[in-house]
């Protein structure tokens, strides 16, 4: 109890040096665009509207809404993704400056997710575009998209601190987790509903795959304009906080070793 109340005592006193590299990290991914912030929104539409043309006028499927239910899960997947993709280099890239001052390792992970949050609150500006052309109806339940972000985020985090530790050791784990995330995508439901697949694929998917829960729970929200079941939200913090307590317990298990190979 006592190190747990350092270790945020810790996080407090450097809180403006993680508000720095978010900053940092977002200025960096737009610097020398010519639109800037605008790709935030502009990106998610264009590569939505490619996907739409491919994947509904090629294959027919049945979804109400499909731009929608599309641009969702679109947009929660490429968050994962980025976000975890970058952690990876998270403790390597910043080797130079963790030989020279003591900070707390763990900011520079924390730092990544958090800046790919702050894109994904730009690219729900895309989402609101695509929602008031398809016409979905805004309804009071929508108040409770935050809480699907919350899930997410702390899920992020705990895969985003595993591999952020792995790689400091295991420097191929950027090419293994490359393929792995085109396979998970694949593995998701993001431009097919999952009934299209067998029943035992659909159980696997429902049992296995987070990112299935996060995103059926927002377009519940949007689509449905309804409440997702207890038994989702429910499984759905359970997987976001079992992957924090994992992704912590290895990386403090490990930091102290970080010097000696980074």
């Amino acid at each position: 109890m006592g190190k747990t109340m350092t270790r945020l005592q810790g996080l407090y006193h450097f809180r403006h040096l993680i508000k720095q590299l978010v900053e940092k990290d977002i200025k960096l991914k737009y610097r020398r665009s010519f639109l800037g912030y605008i790709w935030s929104v502009l990106n998610p539409l264009l590569v939505m509207m490619v996907m739409y043309l491919v994947f509904f006028r090629m294959f027919r499927f049945e979804v109400e809404n499909f731009p929608a239910y599309l641009i969702i899960g679109q947009t929660l997947f490429n968050f994962m993704s980025e976000a975890t993709s970058q952690a990876i280099y998270s403790i390597t890239g910043n080797g130079p400056l963790l030989k020279k001052v003591y900070v707390p390792k763990y900011i520079f992970t924390l730092s990544k997710v958090t800046s790919c949050l702050v894109n994904l609150l730009f690219s729900l500006g895309a989402m609101l575009i695509v929602f008031i052309f398809t016409k979905v109806t805004f309804s009071l339940y929508m108040f409770f998209i935050p809480v699907v972000l919350i899930e997410l985020y702390i899920f992020t985090l705990g895969v985003s601190l595993l591999l952020g530790q792995m790689s400091v050791f295991f420097r191929d784990i950027q090419y293994i987790y490359s393929v792995l995330t085109t396979a998970w995508m694949y593995l998701t439901p993001i431009f097919y509903p999952v009934d299209q697949l067998s029943e035992g694929m659909q159980k696997a998917i429902k049992t296995f795959n987070p990112m299935y829960h996060y995103i059926t729970q927002f377009r519940t929200l949007v689509i449905d304009r309804c409440l997702p079941n207890f038994e989702t939200i429910a499984y759905g913090f359970f997987l976001s906080f079992l992957f924090l307590l994992i992704g912590i317990w290895s990386f403090l298990r490990n930091q102290d070793k970080f010097i000696l190979y980074i």
